[in-house]
């Protein structure tokens, strides 16, 4: 059976994420067991929340509202009981016996991958992330004891993927529950049984340890993950005489809400941030919380982009004595310039200065708030406090430095009626090697000039305020591009919640022409723009706009369900510049000899969006392929940011492979256009990793795990040029699609060639749209 993830780098899945939840069927009888399942479930995995499937047979509200108290990603799906009556067994007189089947519709498509199915008789003890990695077949622990006949399976906790979540694995399930095909006498796990023959995944009996394995009141041993409490005396309804130590163990869950709440905020280490905002508010706004449970929870409304939220949350913090922890005025301060409440933000930040402790981090954000206001004597002086409290402080460092290159720019001398202002990303020292060239490669487009004698550069994460304002409107134009700009938790503003910090106020009073270039919706999956705040600027600048042009139709699509039908039309297709590099250097040379290398590079910023809980299979499957393509060509590591070289230290020390490294971070613009000219093949994960040797027209190939990826490929009409991260064959594709571009390496350049071709057309006819409105020479 082909793996579900191959098939999907299309536009509805595009990065092929694994979609992974857990299951239960539930009734009123047994709903206090699963109330305690949840708590378990909770409290001894605070890392993970994956969505939870309800099962039900007509679940009342006030079961849903007590449900939805204890999990934030419920997913109720009703049953119909009717299928099963007509299953050997079945009884559908309403008997316990029914409801011992309707477990199984779980295994009936509703888009999942992955999902585990918990009985509500169970209690978590342990962490269970290991079961989440799990990508095949059907995963049980062996029944005990062997009651349903040898190699029969307990199906009180099952990890059931995607082989088995189809409607022709149902169907074999209703065939033979309604033949009689099965030990009725053991119901939906007889009729499971049935199906598999044997043919599962044994998972370790730790993960479904029943109690029976504890007769004569023996204690649950400290590696069980999870504890079932098979049989009919379960503990919510008084339990069974000689299991007193393991139903102690239930009772632990068996919390009210409040105890729970306070329970999962006392835990130590990481917790998933959903849940923190969970718990946290509900006891916020229902019994109270202290200071630690509000630096918690607006902490993690940040973390999900959440900022006004998060302010308001930590608002709340109280400071009778003037003794308040640094840490809190450190967040709201961070907080209130997400929201651009910059003078507030200046007075917390100020008073966590004074903690040695957070003096350094404090510094770093005044520098940085100063920076976005335009106040550069500030900018230094706040920097330099912030190396005085701490050396190597990188924020403090980054903005002195950024401080010194804006005097010397701001020393140059131009003519203003000659500019164009260029709203970009201007990329620091050591920044992310594909967006540092981005801005000057926009600027090709428009001509061999990308001086200052042509270009004012405005940086797009700065206020533009009046005085950027007036500047702009000196000049003969403002471009805005290129990179995926529309993304909301990169430097977040309250002005227009996408990286141009550029109040609405200020876009009406632009009165050169506007020209929004090359740029990129850039939201993983699960991300998105909720806010208002963000829809009504970006309708605003389409408006204001006399060229608007997103840089692949994934972006194109996303952009236009958020505009009136009349903007909508006035959004284009516009490359990125980086992908008809060779059309834009006018001293381009074609290398008489490529090098005989591959280069490889990953991405690890948001690893969470990126690899969900594929992160194992995918470094397992990455070292299969670079020892593959060793025997081809040397396999070299092409590092984007420095953060990019984990990588290389995870396959060095999880198999003993070592790459070398080609520091793009520390390379120039042109240099890291010369190395990805100067090879065979780029296999990488960024989206420049991607569009520039695709620009300098080396074959590539695209680890996806970010729909953008997906998206240019499909631009190219190229899809197979791309692999999902989650394709559980991911390094055997590699292997076999690189091979092909290998050994036929002449027909791979001239493909590459044709594909980028069109995309010059469409740069070309777009530039000559804009000739007359920017006054640009014939």
């Amino acid at each position: 059976m082909s793996d579900p993830t191959t098939q999907q780098t299309g536009r509805a899945t595009p990065a092929g994420k694994r979609r992974v939840a857990f299951a239960s069927y539930v009734d009123e009888e047994d709903l206090p067991g699963f109330l305690v399942l949840l708590r378990s479930l909770v409290l001894s995995n605070p890392g993970i929340c994956p969505d939870f499937v309800v099962l039900h047979d007509g679940l009342g509200p006030a079961a849903f509202s007590a449900i939805r108290r204890l999990y934030p990603r419920i997913v109720p799906r009703r049953v119909d009981p009717a299928r099963y009556d007509a299953y050997a067994g079945g009884d559908g007189d309403g008997s316990p016996a029914r409801g011992a089947y309707l477990f199984l519709e779980a295994f009936r498509p509703a888009g999942h991958d992955t999902l585990i199915t918990l009985d509500t008789d169970l209690v978590v003890l342990k962490d269970l992330r290991e079961l989440l990695e799990l990508r095949e077949g059907l995963a049980a622990v062996e029944q005990y004891p062997a009651g349903g006949g040898p190699g029969a399976l307990d199906s009180g906790l099952l990890v059931i993927n995607r082989e088995y979540l189809t409607g022709e694995f149902a169907e074999r399930l209703d065939e033979i529950g309604r033949s009689g095909g099965h030990d009725v006498e053991h119901h939906g796990r007889g009729v499971l049984n049935a199906a598999l023959g044997g043919g599962f995944v044994r998972l370790d009996p730790r993960f479904n340890f029943v109690k029976q394995r504890l007769d004569g009141g023996l204690p649950v041993p400290d590696d069980v993950r999870v504890l079932h409490f098979t049989g009919p005396h379960k503990p919510w309804r008084g339990g069974e005489v000689g299991y007193d130590r393991a139903e102690a163990v239930w009772h632990r869950y068996d919390l009210d809400d409040q105890e729970f709440y306070r329970a999962f905020c006392a835990l130590p280490g990481d917790r998933h941030p959903e849940l923190v905002v969970h718990y946290g508010t509900r006891l916020i706004e229902e019994y109270g919380a202290d200071a630690a449970v509000l630096l918690a929870t607006g902490t993690a409304l940040y973390s999900l982009g959440r900022y006004e939220q998060a302010v308001e949350v930590l608002r709340r913090v109280r400071d009778p004595r003037g003794t308040l922890d640094p840490r809190v005025n450190l967040a709201l301060g961070r907080a209130l310039m997400a929201v651009s409440h910059y003078a507030e933000a200046e007075a917390r930040l100020l008073l966590a200065s004074r903690d040695p402790g957070a003096a350094a981090s404090a510094f770093g954000l005044l520098a940085e708030c100063a920076w976005i206001r335009g106040d550069r004597r500030r900018q230094v002086a706040r920097a330099v406090a912030g190396l005085d409290a701490d050396p190597t402080d990188r924020k403090s460092r980054l903005l002195l430095r950024r401080a010194r290159a804006e005097e010397r720019r701001a020393a140059a001398t131009a003519d203003p009626a000659r500019q164009f202002a260029h709203v970009a990303f201007y990329m620091d020292e050591q920044g992310n090697a594909g967006d540092r060239g981005l801005p000057e490669a926009v600027r090709l487009v428009f001509g061999p000039d990308t001086s200052a004698a042509r270009w004012h550069p405005v940086h797009v994460h700065r206020l533009f305020d009046a005085s950027a304002l007036r500047e702009a409107n000196a000049r003969r134009g403002v471009v805005v591009g290129g990179g995926g700009l529309f993304i909301p938790d990169t430097s977040p503003n309250g002005n227009s919640r996408w990286q141009w910090n550029v109040p609405d106020a200020m876009l009406r009073r632009i009165t050169v022409p506007l020209v929004v270039f090359a740029v990129g919706y850039n939201a993983f999956e699960g991300q998105g723009y909720s806010h208002r705040r963000f829809t009504e600027s970006l309708r605003l600048l389409v408006d204001r706009s006399v060229f608007f042009g997103l840089r692949n139709h994934g972006s194109i699509e996303r952009v236009r369900a958020l505009l009136p039908g009349d903007l909508a039309e006035r959004v284009v297709y516009q490359p990125c510049p980086t992908t008809v590099a060779r059309h834009l250097a006018a001293d381009w040379r074609e290398p008489a000899e490529r090098a005989e290398t591959v280069l490889l590079n990953c991405a690890y910023d948001r690893s969470g969006l990126r690899f969900g809980y594929d992160y194992g299979n995918f470094l397992d499957q990455m070292a299969r392929a670079v020892t593959a393509l060793r025997e081809r060509a040397e396999v070299r590591y092409a590092a984007h940011i420095a953060s990019d070289e984990k990588f290389v230290f995870d396959l060095r020390r999880e198999y003993g492979i070592t790459l070398p490294v080609v520091p793009m971070y520390d390379m120039a613009a042109t240099e890291v256009w010369e190395a990805y000219t100067d090879c065979r093949l780029v296999i990488g994960m960024r989206g420049h990793a991607g569009m520039i040797p695709f620009g300098c027209g080396t074959p590539v190939l695209s680890l996806v795990s970010h729909p953008k990826l997906a998206y240019f490929l499909d631009d190219v009409e190229r899809p197979e040029w791309g692999v999902s991260v989650h394709d559980r064959r991911l390094g055997a594709v590699l292997v076999e699609r690189a091979s092909a571009l290998l050994d036929d390496h002449r027909a791979a350049l001239d493909d590459v060639a044709k594909c980028r071709q069109r995309l010059w057309t469409i740069t070309q006819n777009n530039l000559e749209r804009l000739r007359e409105p920017l006054g640009l020479p014939l």
